[in-house]
């Protein structure tokens, strides 16, 4: 049995509601979803997205730069401002530890042609503290380190029986005599 035939979204052509009159009498069109018809003559080609329009040059110009960046580091804003991304932590409290996961983003720095650099990869600090009691954890022990955005690559795409091994250097090939 072939699969179904695929549904495109069909939507009727409205005015934009700034150019409606407030007592406009039609209510407005719902949206229909419409299989395609299979036909032996060869059909016109029918964009990806036929609702969305395959050219956004009205919105933004794709090739401007982002505006700089005042901050000081890790793609957090300066004091006082906001930035649209937030990189939260989370934590997981068991009977015997807690993990903390805590991602920190790529550090950019512009460059004389105005587009950017990454000076520092994003990683996520994971950050390990054995219980002392119930629900009680002591985070004066813990256990830190970072798996970088490759690593984090790299334990996604295990299967269930798949395993790996990170090798971190704490003195990054240097020799501590």
């Amino acid at each position: 049995m072939p699969p179904p035939a695929p549904l495109f979204l069909s939507l009727a052509s409205t005015p934009p509601p700034a150019l409606m009159p407030v007592h406009h009498p039609r209510a407005p069109q719902s949206l229909t979803l419409v299989p395609p018809v299979a036909s032996s003559r060869k059909a016109a080609a029918v964009p990806a997205c036929p609702v969305a329009s395959p050219r956004h040059s009205d919105y933004f110009d794709p090739r401007a730069p982002p505006p700089p960046r005042g901050d000081g580091g890790y793609g957090r804003p300066p004091n006082g401002a906001q930035d649209g991304r937030v990189f939260t932590s989370y934590s997981i409290y068991k009977g015997k530890a807690a993990l903390s996961f805590d991602p920190r983003p790529p550090l950019f720095v512009p460059l004389d042609s105005g587009a950017y650099k990454v000076a520092k990869e994003g990683f996520v600090l994971l950050q390990f503290a054995p219980a002392v009691a119930t629900r009680q954890y002591d985070w004066t022990r813990k256990q830190v380190f970072s798996l970088s955005v490759w690593e984090i690559g790299t334990l996604l795409t295990l299967g269930p029986t798949d395993s790996c091994e990170f090798f971190h250097d704490p003195f990054k090939g240097r020799r501590l005599i």
